[in-house]
């Protein structure tokens, strides 16, 4: 372990880190006893989270930021290495969204999304490499979807985010391999997630907002995220959705179109009305702590054998490998 991490432990950013998605995150990192820097623009989830953080033995670190603010997450960034020494370990979480058709979408929410959602995690790389880059050292992680590679009807402004976070990992990554840098940055892409997301997400439709297919638990994802920020991978893909999403995208784009046209605007909404008085976390958060988990918990995935599959390939391919020339051998005596 590096001799700049203050006490020896690593020095953690996490945005989004009041609720869903990155308060899972947080609790993951905890448990390593962590310095970790909360930044959300949720008050009373980041001291909810920064006591969780606390009691498991970490150091925390509050910072209320809205990171479509480049100047604010600057700012974040030298307060966390004031306070806890240099940052190894950088992690985009905070999105935003709005369920709706594209046509009836103000230029104004489309632009917000996109801020927050992709323009946030340009602000949280460029904050962080250019403190990771003079010592040569350092892990990104670039939180994406599955839909990074499949767009889907009702979320065009997420999903083109998504689609921009993709490309730009494509190059700020080849970036860092032209200059044989050692700091890492990598992407999750996610599934559908039982989040508090869908009772906050901007809707203009009739419906309450839900997730398009069984949802994984938050808990999940932020294993994948936690393994993804100390492996040296370039992409981790978590459950058998996003998998059957991006390489069902791959052979067959139109015909997918064409199904999710039918299937994609019920499917994202559920039986119950949308209340005239909800509010939504677009352009404030929404006051109260929310934790991590949304009110997906009786259909929501608790495992991911995938995920297992993907953190243990080297392993499953040794074993098929020795499982192979045992079958030749059986085979030729």
């Amino acid at each position: 372990m590096s001799e700049a991490r203050k006490g020896g432990a690593e020095t953690v950013v996490i945005t989004g880190a009041s609720a869903g998605v990155g308060r899972a995150v947080v609790r993951a990192f905890a448990r390593d006893k962590a310095n970790i820097a909360l930044l959300a623009r949720g008050e009373d989830g980041l001291r909810a989270a920064a006591r969780e953080v606390e009691e498991a033995g970490g150091k925390a670190l509050i910072l209320p930021t809205d990171v479509a603010d480049a100047d604010a997450v600057e700012r974040a960034a030298e307060r966390v290495e004031a306070e806890f020494g240099p940052v190894d370990i950088w992690i985009n979480v905070a999105f935003a969204g709005v369920f709706s058709r594209f046509v009836e979408m103000s230029p104004e929410d489309y632009h917000r999304v996109t801020d927050v959602t992709y323009h946030g995690q340009v602000h949280g790389t460029l904050a962080a490499l250019k403190r990771m880059l003079p010592r040569d050292r350092g892990s990104i992680v670039l939180v994406g979807s599955a839909l990074a590679y499949r767009g889907i009807p009702l979320q065009s402004a997420y999903c083109g985010a998504k689609h921009a976070i993709q490309g730009f990992l494509d190059s700020v990554r080849s970036e860092l391999m032209h200059d044989r840098s050692n700091v890492h940055i990598c992407m999750v892409q996610l599934p559908g997630v039982n989040t508090p997301q869908f009772d906050w997400v901007r809707t203009n439709l009739p419906k309450q907002p839900r997730p398009a297919s069984p949802p994984y638990q938050p808990e999940i994802i932020a294993r994948a995220i936690h393994f993804a920020a100390h492996a040296r991978r370039k992409e981790i893909w978590v459950g058998w959705s996003t998998l059957e999403a991006i390489w069902g995208d791959t052979v067959a784009s139109g015909l997918l179109d064409r199904y999710l046209g039918r299937t994609g605007f019920s499917g994202q909404q559920g039986s119950e009305p949308v209340s005239p008085d909800r509010a939504d976390n677009l352009w404030s958060p929404v006051p109260g702590d929310h934790g991590a988990h949304g009110r997906f918990d009786d259909e929501a995935h608790t495992s991911s054998p995938q995920l297992w599959l993907t953190m243990h390939r080297w392993t499953v391919t040794a074993v098929a490998a020795v499982a192979a020339v045992g079958i030749v051998l059986a085979v030729a005596l």
